[in-house]
């Protein structure tokens, strides 16, 4: 809704500034080291870079889940209520640890995924999705990143809140796809050498493990 004395060209230009601003932003903290960069790596490294793309897929189709909840409202629901932010918290670093303990067990494997296996690229998509929507400290992103680019006092702030998503989420998939190409790439050579692989699976699973622990301290 454009305000008294301001012309639809100006609003134009104000929202253009505010999305430039946020993907700006949002380019920045995706590529910041964290989980969600490092396990694409990890799956791109050990599985190859169809299987890093796919899981990134995963990941970004549970920011939907996300976008939604905040878009609601529904977010700070959960973060207001201790026991149901504790309760996410707990599925998420189980889940976590449990993909940990796996890829342990799994650690001498040769796990490159191939064109047609697609009981494994499903199951790699679904683990992005769960291992997104579980993760506390993406909706306590959210509810802090957003908002900030929003004016809720100029209305459709439901509207906003989904574009706003849409967008992070597409960049996220466009820097994730590259960095699985930039991982599979620099490392498929390397991985032939049965100790390298050894030791990338035990990173795998310390990165699983780490991150799923850590998800007990998040407030």
């Amino acid at each position: 809704m454009v305000q008294r004395g301001e012309s639809p060209l100006f609003a134009f230009l104000l929202l253009s500034m505010n999305i430039v601003g946020f993907l700006s932003a949002a380019v920045l903290l995706t590529l910041m080291p964290g989980p969600d960069i490092l396990f694409v790596i990890t799956q791109s490294v050990t599985r190859g870079k169809r299987a890093g793309i796919i899981f990134a897929g995963g990941l970004c189709t549970g920011l939907i889940v996300h976008t939604l909840a905040v878009s609601l409202g529904l977010s700070f629901l959960l973060y207001s209520s201790s026991l149901a932010f504790f309760i996410l918290k707990c599925l998420g670093a189980a889940y976590l640890i449990y993909l940990g303990v796996k890829a342990f067990i799994g650690r001498n494997q040769n796990m490159f995924i191939q064109p047609g296996m697609k009981g494994a690229e499903s199951r790699l998509y679904r683990k992005g999705i769960l291992m997104n929507v579980l993760n506390p400290k993406v909706l306590l992103f959210f509810i802090a990143f957003f908002p900030q680019f929003v004016d809720q006092d100029a209305g459709n702030v439901m509207g906003k809140f989904l574009l706003l998503g849409g967008l992070f989420m597409l960049q996220a998939m466009i820097i994730f796809s590259c960095v699985a190409l930039l991982a599979e790439r620099l490392s498929r050579r390397v991985m032939q050498n049965k100790r390298f692989s050894f030791f990338m699976h035990i990173v795998e699973a310390v990165v699983y493990l780490g991150v799923g622990v850590s998800l007990f301290f998040v407030e």
